[in-house]
């Protein structure tokens, strides 16, 4: 048996199954992605990198699926927004590409106090306030700080709204990160019924779910999107792929100040990573 070691240190087995994910997640058809798997492993070591793995899907996907040229990892993709406005912004389209009712932030007043949120969200009748966190390190872990202040924001909301300090309230909490959560951050989340999305967590709506429609991945993914262009593109409000291809290069061009040349460009790329 040969082993990982991760970003963290940590080592564990190599697993078949993980390669395998993530050539689906760059687009490999299933019929191919075994043949993804193979290629890696005929240049396995024990103590390769994960970092090495993922260079070497991304090298072996492109024979299968050629739109890989025109994107880069996802949760690097993600980790190279900024926290604001950019990861709310970006938070705020996801949710609502998953099927929420969004709003901006707000301040909610409580019994004891005001709390400025990022965001109101509300999906199946639950009212949720949600807090997002970003990590520029998308390999870092997301602790437990996040819930127990989640946790005391909704009860003195919820207190506020009894003694009608306020006329809005929440139902729940929902914490939106770009990592991985550590076991007690998800033992405390579940306890207290605060609603923590996280890159793989929970099983049934996580972030690597979600991005598997590609028109919900950020505008970094796209190669060519450097710090600059970024920002002109958040900044005209195109803040994912699917923001790219609603709109013409001109209209774009208009809306971000970036040339219609440029623009034509990555809606091209665009185009490539949505098959």
């Amino acid at each position: 048996m040969k082993y990982v070691i991760k970003a963290d240190g940590t080592k564990n087995p190599y697993d078949r199954h993980r390669v395998m994910r993530t050539a689906r997640n760059y687009g490999v058809p299933d019929d191919y992605v075994i043949e993804v798997a193979a290629e890696v492993e005929r240049h396995l070591y024990d103590g390769i990198r994960t970092r090495d793995i993922l260079r070497l899907i991304h090298t072996y996907a492109r024979r299968y699926h050629p739109a890989v040229e025109s994107r880069t990892n996802v949760r690097r993709a993600i980790g190279l927004l900024s926290p604001k406005p950019d990861f709310e912004l970006y938070v705020r389209a996801l949710l609502k590409g998953s099927g929420y009712e969004v709003e901006k932030g707000r301040i909610l007043k409580g019994r004891c106090g005001e709390h400025e949120v990022d965001a109101i969200a509300r999906k199946d009748g639950i009212t949720y306030f949600v807090e997002v966190k970003h990590h520029h390190n998308h390999h870092r872990m997301t602790g437990l700080d996040e819930g127990r202040i989640a946790r005391a924001i909704v009860e003195d909301v919820q207190e506020g709204y009894k003694e009608g300090r306020n006329h809005f309230t929440v139902d729940k909490a929902m914490i939106v990160c770009n990592t991985k959560l550590s076991s007690h951050a998800k033992r405390y989340a579940a306890c207290w019924d605060i609603k923590h999305i996280g890159w793989d967590n929970p099983k049934d709506e996580n972030i690597a779910a979600m991005v598997a429609d590609r028109k919900l991945c950020p505008v970094t993914l796209i190669k060519g999107v450097n710090a600059k262009t970024r920002k002109k593109l958040i900044g005209g409000g195109i803040v994912t792929v699917g923001h790219l291809l609603e709109h013409s290069p001109e209209r774009l061009s208009e809306k971000t100040g970036i040339s219609e040349t440029e623009m034509t460009l990555l809606v091209e790329r665009a185009r490539l990573v949505v098959k």
